[in-house]
């Protein structure tokens, strides 16, 4: 019998487990690595020997597929073949947390790996952030540089061994190494360099690392007052890397769900109720913890004074993470600790949030990418994804890749990066350099059109547009494995296919049209993005439309004004909830993205229904404007805490209510089972909440994301998925 074993096989530490399963069971036959698969010959027991198989799968292994052929040839024992080149579409596994048994190795004194950073095995350490092409060996990796010592080599020889094969093994005789550097870039040696850095941290400096897939900045926890002016950013959210999950239980309310993803082999930062460091996170009632998952990490946990640092990747916001010596050096920092093993991919760690067993991305990077996420078409499809946040996607027989998170398309690097990483899973996705269309959003100012129109031009393949909406829509399709929904898009936002900018959509959609059902009343963006960044200018254009004028005066006043009958309008949700943030006085001002609404969520999550607000439906839209009146109207003192909370929840709530009437209505009358809710503003829990108190009422399901991002992330997935479902038919 022959078993031919598809997926994550390759680099995993799968052979070896194939080979002492079938001598434990007494079997003949064979293992062999295909380049895109891993062949095996069993002479009996077969049901038996792939159950055990999926029982004892190495943690970072997958199996996508088991193809059963029958093969009579008879073998006298098994054995390890030599691999065959084969095809190129083996999947290359994420990077992974070190795992318990190297991290043993790291603190004792008497195994040769002693206190060495770059410890791994055939289950841990970095894989993606290192691979340069496929098959996946060690010279097509940045451990190509570096050449095997006699030790690590017989390990790597060794069946038996759990570096059998391990293409990024390692010791500190042939090893890469860390060494020091002051703020002027002064060499200060490489003897205990960790060490030294780590007091240097407690010491109050300000530090880059070099990780495995990009640099971080870090800080003691207490120096994020100096940190945020040195480092232009003075309310954003800073992840804390803490010592260990009892730490973090110091600095957030952990639940048992958030528990097991913060000790997972992924190792993302997690968002969890904050209960400590409110500078780490202003004004939000959530923080992103992570714990080490490098042994560079837990060498400085054992050195350092803290149990936590923060630890935030090391770039300008919304460009590419810097990944070289000479773009650390321009930084400034006080001290550096720099390896000398090059980042052929930038990796960024992810973000998630989890809510009902369901892992929200954020962002979708280290640990999870290149993870394929499986689709009904074998059409070769490439997305671009839209403006900000951007990831790509390329399909391939059946699956498709997203790229890590990449940034906000406006910066000339972040385009490169596109470019870059969208090549360099063509690459290793398939030998045949071939793409049958290219996507890109709708709207037409995204540079990352750009990207898609270079690769349409040179592969001479078709390019087509999708709404923007309608890829959240198809992204949480293709997430839920089912054809139809009717989904409540929600967000910032997207260009319209009427010209207008959306995103408070009730959407009936599939993956070959959409019908837009609901959506809040447009309101005139002043000044266009200018009012994404100023929320008070949205406060303004609601107002004038009761001839009253807030915030600006005379000419400012008069300048508004003039531009209401002419400015770009929206339906957005994401703008509405800014407006409210900003007339609360919650956050009159924005210093990074979504910050105002972002700022909102505490209020929602302690607020309660108190006040009545009405909120009319016309043919489909819903009147907000007029909910700021009523607003207004009720306001009659000075507001606590609390009454900004009842007035947040109370006014969302009757959108939130409206929006999802309309979604259950047209969900009933067309027999589609499901009510969908997707977009940047499906992170913010007690949105969500509502949206499921409401479709809990009726006998339809609420579908929410797991595996694809929920906002701008997911966009290049549904994308894809649209047009990979348009050129089936």
């Amino acid at each position: 019998m022959k078993l031919i074993f598809k997926g994550i096989v390759q680099g995993v530490g799968f052979r070896p487990t194939i080979y002492r399963i079938a001598k434990q069971l007494g079997l003949n036959g064979y293992v062999l690595n295909k380049g895109s698969e891993v062949e095996v010959i069993i002479n009996k027991k077969k049901d038996e020997f792939i159950k055990q198989v999926k029982e004892h799968l190495p943690s970072i292994a997958n199996i996508t597929e088991i193809i059963e052929e029958k093969d009579d040839r008879n073998f006298d024992n098994f054995q390890i073949l030599h691999s065959e080149k084969g095809e190129r579409e083996s999947l290359i596994p994420p990077d992974v947390g070190i795992c318990k048994d190297c991290l043993i190795e790291l603190f004792d004194e008497g195994d040769k790996r002693y206190l060495f950073p770059f410890t791994n095995c055939t289950v841990c350490g970095a894989r993606y952030s290192l691979v340069k092409d496929v098959p996946y060996d060690r010279e097509r990796t940045a451990m190509g540089d570096f050449k095997l010592c006699e030790s690590c080599e017989k390990e790597y020889k060794s069946p038996l061994n759990r570096r059998y094969h391990a293409q990024t093994i390692s010791c500190p005789i042939c090893g890469p190494k860390y060494k020091l550097f002051d703020k002027d870039k002064k060499y200060l040696g490489e003897k205990q360099a960790i060490k030294r850095f780590a007091r240097q941290i407690d010491t109050g400096k300000i530090g880059v690392i070099k990780s495995w897939g990009g640099m971080h900045l870090c800080c003691n926890i207490s120096e994020i007052s100096r940190f945020r002016p040195w480092y232009g950013r003075p309310q954003k959210p800073f992840a804390l890397m803490v010592k260990d999950i009892e730490t973090a239980k110091k600095y957030a309310e952990i639940t048992e769900d958030e528990r097991k993803i913060l000790l997972s082999k992924s190792r993302p930062i997690v968002l969890a109720n904050k209960i400590g460091a409110e500078e780490a996170s202003p004004g939000l009632n959530t923080i992103g913890l992570f714990l080490p998952y490098t042994g560079l990490h837990h060498f400085l946990f054992s050195y350092l004074k803290s149990d936590a640092l923060v630890m935030t990747s090391s770039n300008v916001p919304g460009e590419a993470m810097i990944t070289t010596d000479e773009e650390a050096f321009s930084i400034d920092a006080d001290i550096y600790l720099l390896h000398n093993r090059s980042i052929p991919n930038r990796v960024d760690d992810s973000v998630v949030r989890v809510w009902n067993g369901n892992t929200f991305f954020i962002r979708k990077s280290r640990g999870y990418v290149p993870e394929p996420i499986a689709v009904n078409y074998t059409k070769r499809i490439l997305s671009v994804g839209a403006g900000e946040n951007i990831t790509g996607a390329i399909s391939h027989d059946k699956f498709v890749y997203a790229t890590q998170y990449i940034g906000n398309s406006k910066y000339y690097s972040t385009l490169e990066f596109l470019e870059e990483s969208l090549r360099h899973l063509m690459k290793l996705t398939s030998k045949e350099q071939k793409i049958d269309a290219v996507v890109q959003d709708l709207h037409p100012g995204y540079d990352s059109r750009k990207v898609a129109e270079k690769f349409s031009d040179e592969y001479s393949a078709p390019l087509f547009d999708v709404q923007h909406h309608w890829a959240h829509a198809a992204s949480l399709l293709v997430d839920n494995n089912i054809d139809e929904s009717v989904v409540l898009t929600l967000d910032g936002l997207g260009y319209g296919s009427d010209g207008s900018f959306w995103g408070g959509e009730v959407l009936v959609s599939d993956f070959k049209d959409f019908e837009r059902v609901g959506h809040l009343e447009d309101i005139p963006l002043l000044g266009g993005d200018q009012a994404s960044r100023d929320p008070r200018r949205l406060v303004f254009a609601i107002f004038k439309k009761f001839g009253e004028e807030k915030y600006f005066m005379d000419n400012e006043a008069m300048i508004l004004s003039k531009m209401m009958d002419k400015a770009p309008r929206s339906s957005s949700f994401g703008r509405i909830l800014d407006a409210l943030s900003c007339y609360l006085n919650i956050c009159t001002k924005r210093t990074y993205d979504g910050e105002p609404a972002m700022k909102l969520e505490k209020y929602l999550a302690n607020g309660k229904p108190t006040y009545s607000f009405d909120a009319e439906v016309k043919n489909g839209t819903i009147g907000t404007v007029d909910l700021f009146r009523q607003l207004d109207e009720t306001i009659d003192k000075p507001l606590t805490e609390k009454d900004k909370a009842n007035y947040v929840h109370s006014m969302v709530k009757i959108v939130i209510d409206k929006l999802s009437d309309i979604a259950i209505v047209h969900a009933e009358r067309r027999d589609i089972k499901t009510i969908g809710l997707t977009g940047g503003i499906s992170y913010n829990i007690p949105i969500t909440e509502m949206v499921e108190k409401q479709v809990n009422k009726t006998d339809l399901k609420l579908i929410v994301h797991n595996s694809v991002p929920n906002g701008d992330g997911g966009i290049a997935i549904g994308q894809n998925a649209i047009i990979g479902h348009k050129l089936i038919s």
